[in-house]
């Protein structure tokens, strides 16, 4: 059939477009073994027919060994899962910490609750597989319950979410590690002068030019953190999800395996945290392996980053530069920081910030390794004076208040997330906001004007001196959002 050449140097053309659904596998497997297939038969219902070894994929990965890593990690992105790999938790739920389900489920897909879909690329797939996904592709989000069983919308029992994409996020990952660790560093810092003084010491948490507010620390060693604003209290600064409580890339793919698929990885399922080896009851044992999911991370993470395009057509051109400058001049990019600088591009996996139920870097004798700086698309982003990477996210990785009494659009959730405020939501990062309509954290909005005029809370000021603006200059910032796009065929 043609399969047996360089199948493993394929760099950012996709296997899966390449080879399709039912032959990408089989071209992996010849990648992996040059041109024999040894037990496998490519025409049985199942994606998983041998799991990633992870001691294959140990330290620092070259060009060759990371593109078989993230090959196989397209194939278990894009590869639609069956029963044979595991598909389905018919006594388990969705809630992050393995949790047991009162009755077995009826049906092999339950919308609301889950498994909703056998594929990732079910919902990350517009404009291309990775990005964003249609208001048809919401998933419900049940935090709050031990027991995560429930066949209602209603706010009441579920945070209706709409599908972020995934495009430049190891870049956002890297991003927030620097942070925290500067953050950390600060409270240590003054827990230590303050020692020595032996007078409190008021530190404020500013990194990346981000200010998270400020810390008292005192000679005894405790601190008040009361002045600490859209951080957790640990100062870990967590860039997933609209709320901003994922750490890791690994750590919301485990979660989203068995919310979304039931496919359980064993780092979380496995006999050391449940006591069981089938902890869904669905007789597969062997789901997800940690090579598996580091395949996963390691498609993920090197995803290219949205653009900026210049618009060939003059008049767009020129409406997008005056936008520009007022996205600037009316305060959005306050929050929306048009560029972060990234110090390393080294990417490790598992990361210093994932925890139980994630692999973590104490339970390897070696790590993964891989540096996003040989990746294509990175030398299209600019550096600053200190040769610092300027990752051009349109966000300053915090969380704000974005309603208020008078403006709700963004206040309509009944359940807190990881014990954040109902009506605080991290800073949407808007590059490929013009590829990735519709808006908001439900997807509900249908433009960007919308989105704005329901900006409340901290954010109500930039938003009265959006509607103070007349409708060409509205229509600039419009002009000026819109050429934010993610870049496809």
């Amino acid at each position: 059939m043609g399969l047996s050449g360089n199948i493993m140097g394929i760099d950012d053309k996709s296997i899966y477009r390449k080879f399709g659904t039912g032959l990408a596998l089989f071209a992996l497997l010849a990648g992996f073994t040059g041109s024999s297939l040894g037990n496998e038969l490519p025409w049985e219902e199942k994606v998983i027919q041998r799991h990633i070894d992870i001691a294959d994929f140990q330290g620092q990965l070259d060009a060759d060994r990371l593109t078989r890593l993230r090959n196989a990690g397209e194939v278990l992105f894009t590869g639609k899962f069956t029963k044979q790999d595991g598909f389905g938790r018919p006594m388990a739920t969705q809630a992050i910490l393995p949790t047991k389900s009162r009755y077995a489920a009826q049906s092999d897909f339950q919308r609301l609750a889950g498994p909703d879909a056998n594929a990732c690329s079910s919902c990350h797939n517009d404009p291309i597989v990775g990005a964003a996904g249609h208001s048809t592709a919401n998933v419900f989000v049940s935090e709050g319950f031990t027991n995560a069983n429930f066949d209602s919308i209603d706010p009441q029992f579920s945070n209706e979410r709409n599908t972020n994409h995934l495009m430049g996020i190891g870049l956002v990952e890297l991003l927030a590690r620097e942070m925290t660790r500067d953050l950390v560093e600060l409270r240590t810092a003054s827990l230590h002068k303050a020692k020595r003084i032996n007078e409190p010491v008021v530190v404020k948490l500013v990194t990346k030019g981000v200010s998270f507010g400020h810390l008292a620390a005192n000679p005894d060693g405790t601190v008040d953190l009361s002045g600490v604003e859209g951080v957790d209290s640990d100062l870990h600064v967590r860039p997933f999800s609209h709320k901003g409580v994922f750490s890791s890339i690994r750590q919301f793919t485990v979660n989203a395996m068995n919310h979304h698929h039931g496919m359980q990885a064993l780092e979380r399922f496995s006999v050391r945290w449940t006591g069981e080896t089938d902890f869904d009851e669905d007789t597969v044992e062997t789901e997800l392996t940690a090579g598996d999911i580091s395949a996963l991370v390691a498609w993920q993470a090197t995803l290219a980053p949205p653009i900026q395009v210049v618009p060939e057509n003059q008049r767009w051109a020129e409406m997008a530069s005056q936008g520009q400058e007022l996205f600037a001049n009316i305060g959005c990019s306050e929050c929306h920081i048009p560029a972060l600088p990234l110090e390393s591009t080294l990417f490790s996996d598992p990361g210093p910030l994932d925890v139980a139920g994630t692999l973590r870097v104490s339970e390897l004798e070696n790590g993964t390794t891989y540096d996003l700086a040989e990746r294509s698309w990175i030398k299209t982003l600019p550096r600053n004076d200190e040769g610092h990477v300027m990752v051009p996210l349109f966000s300053d990785l915090k969380r704000h208040k974005i309603s208020d009494a008078k403006v709700q659009v963004f206040g309509n959730e009944l359940l807190s997330q990881r014990f954040v405020e109902r009506d605080q939501f991290q800073t949407t990062e808007l590059w490929g906001v013009g590829s990735t309509a519709p808006y908001g954290h439900r997807g509900n909005l249908t433009t960007l004007d919308e989105a704005i005029r329901g900006h409340g809370g901290e954010a109500g000021e930039a938003r009265k001196r959006y509607l103070g603006l007349v409708d060409s200059e509205r229509n600039a910032i419009i002009a000026y959002l819109k050429t934010l796009v993610i870049e496809h065929e």
